[in-house]
């Protein structure tokens, strides 16, 4: 018989609440056993509100539990690394939300303590779980669009609340962190290859100075180009548009696809500009968030391999860095 495993999540996060903690309650391979907040009537809340049997005071009494065999851990980000390093010394895998780390030295020290545990630790990107990113990769490998030279994506929302986490710069906020960062795992992932170097323009808020607005270029090997804006203070909009010799592809919803409604992605063969060579590909209804978490039991329960482990979101957050540093030194920076 298969075991379930039993989920514990540490703090009581939006995208848990909204995403996380429905898609492991509705999974084939887990349930939430416990929920742990520093403010103990949070955690009650939480864990009334999902049908959650235990609620903890604290992350240690969640940790120390033997009846937790998983952690999910959506802190903020300045606490991604240090509660994920904590969860392996209790001996627990961790599925940790985006980004892994502050920068890739840290998740190089991440990565030291899971090797030296030997349990599975992943980066939260939901996406790479949706089956309309693979369907692109595949239109692309198989030659649909040509030859691939650019990815444009545009991801942006607008949030002023100055309490909200995405904007205290002290704990990790700010626009790259929060949504740039898909830009670079999905072009990293279209590309199949990793970047050499990048530039950026980043615009901060006078007053979180977190950057609330960021634009970059990221240059991979043959002249291909990932070219995106990311933003915490525009309108609301998603869109990827992928351009090759012989087509381009859109995502239209790329990163928040609905769980209960189909998505479609756009091929057109660019023969017009008026859509005489456009083509709809539609992917059924799919919850990204319960294919992760669903992936993640596998790797603990059948020592199934991560589709993406620490080498990968290493790989991220070193591009993440050089955009960072291109935005202080004002040129190119080596990846």
């Amino acid at each position: 018989m298969t075991r379930t495993i039993r989920w514990g999540v540490l703090g009581c996060a939006g995208i848990a609440a909204k995403a996380v903690i429905p898609a492991i309650q509705s999974s084939r391979l887990g349930r939430v056993a416990g929920i742990a907040s520093r403010d103990p009537v949070r955690a009650k809340e939480m864990a009334a509100r999902f049908g959650i049997a235990k609620a903890y005071g604290s992350y240690e009494d969640l940790l120390s539990d033997p009846d937790i065999d998983a952690i999910y851990n959506p802190l903020p980000n300045h606490l991604h690394v240090p509660m994920t390093i904590r969860s392996l010394e209790h001996g627990k895998p961790v599925l940790c939300e985006k980004p892994i780390a502050l920068d890739a030295e840290q998740a190089r020290e991440l990565a030291a303590v899971q090797k030296a545990a030997g349990l599975p630790v992943a980066e939260a990107f939901m996406v790479r779980h949706h089956p309309q990113w693979k369907k692109a990769r595949a239109m692309i490998d198989e030659g649909r669009l040509g030859t691939v030279g650019v990815i444009q994506t545009i991801f942006t929302y607008y949030l002023d609340d100055p309490g909200n986490v995405r904007n205290q710069v002290e704990i990790g906020g700010g626009a790259l962190f929060d949504v740039g960062c898909y830009a670079v795992n999905t072009a990293r992932f279209l590309f199949d290859a990793e970047p050499v170097r990048a530039i950026s323009l980043i615009d901060r808020d006078p007053i979180f100075g977190t950057d609330r607005l960021t634009s970059g270029l990221l240059a991979f090997p043959e002249g291909r180009q990932l070219a995106f804006t990311c933003s915490t203070q525009l309108s609301l909009t998603q869109k990827v548009t992928v351009l090759g010799t012989r087509g381009r592809l859109e995502i239209p919803i790329p990163f928040n696809a609905p769980a209960d409604e189909p998505t479609t992605l756009i091929f057109d063969d660019g023969r017009d500009l008026a859509g005489g060579g456009r083509e709809e590909v539609a992917i059924g209804p799919v919850d990204q968030y319960r294919e992760q978490v669903d992936a993640f039991a596998e790797a603990i329960l059948f020592d199934k391999p991560l589709e993406t482990g620490l080498d990968d979101a290493i790989a991220n957050m070193k591009a993440i860095d050089a955009l960072f540093r291109s935005a202080a030194s004002g040129r190119w920076e080596e990846v």
